[in-house]
């Protein structure tokens, strides 16, 4: 009885070894994270967007502010060298810009702001609370560090992006300053289905 219980433990160990291997990224992998789930924002054309209206494609989420002197411009223009690396596979990829200085910017800013560096970009606003709530979900830092004026004022944010898969996921965490090739191959892999 012994030997037969050992060995049915035997086999079940070594079939666990046969599933699919986990995809190798070279972001961050932060698979199973439990944050990053969900928000609701209004979009630059004034539409209310929540994670759910993007399922079925890779989302690609940066937080940031229009009045960005480096970080930001910098980010998306990245960005966009990354739809065009992927070719016709980046219309199921979904760049969203959410700002995280609703003061100043406004839908119409946003409107003229986050398409210039690509068309299909949406930039994401929402008063002060939902901006908070969804700072809060997503785990980023944000601060207004006052100016001369009281209009010039900047923002310090978390400089990063998220990557969430075709299923709503969040999967993936990527550094400012990277190379882009990097994050073309991981976009891949999640549109191949992992």
């Amino acid at each position: 009885m012994l030997r037969r219980l050992a060995l049915c433990f035997g086999l079940l160990f070594a079939l666990s070894g046969c599933g699919p291997a986990a995809p190798k990224f070279n972001n961050a992998d932060i698979t199973g994270a439990d944050y990053g789930r969900d928000f609701a924002l209004t979009d630059h054309t004034g539409k209310p967007r929540t994670l759910a209206d993007f399922r079925g494609k890779v989302v690609l989420i940066f937080f940031g502010y229009t009045r960005c002197p480096d970080v930001c411009p910098t980010t998306l223009g990245e960005l966009k060298l990354v739809m065009q690396r992927l070719g016709d596979d980046a219309k199921r990829v979904q760049v969203l810009f959410v700002t995280v200085d609703p003061e100043r910017d406004k839908p119409e800013l946003l409107a003229q702001y986050v398409p210039a560096f690509d068309s299909s970009f949406i930039g994401l606003y929402g008063d002060a609370e939902a901006t908070a709530k969804t700072a809060k979900e997503f785990k980023v830092f944000y601060q207004k560090v006052p100016g001369a004026k009281p209009d010039s004022y900047t923002m310090d944010h978390t400089a990063g992006s998220y990557v969430i898969d075709a299923q709503g996921r969040l999967r993936l965490f990527v550094r400012h300053g990277g190379s882009i090739d990097p994050l073309v191959a991981d976009l891949r892999t999640l549109l191949s289905g992992n």
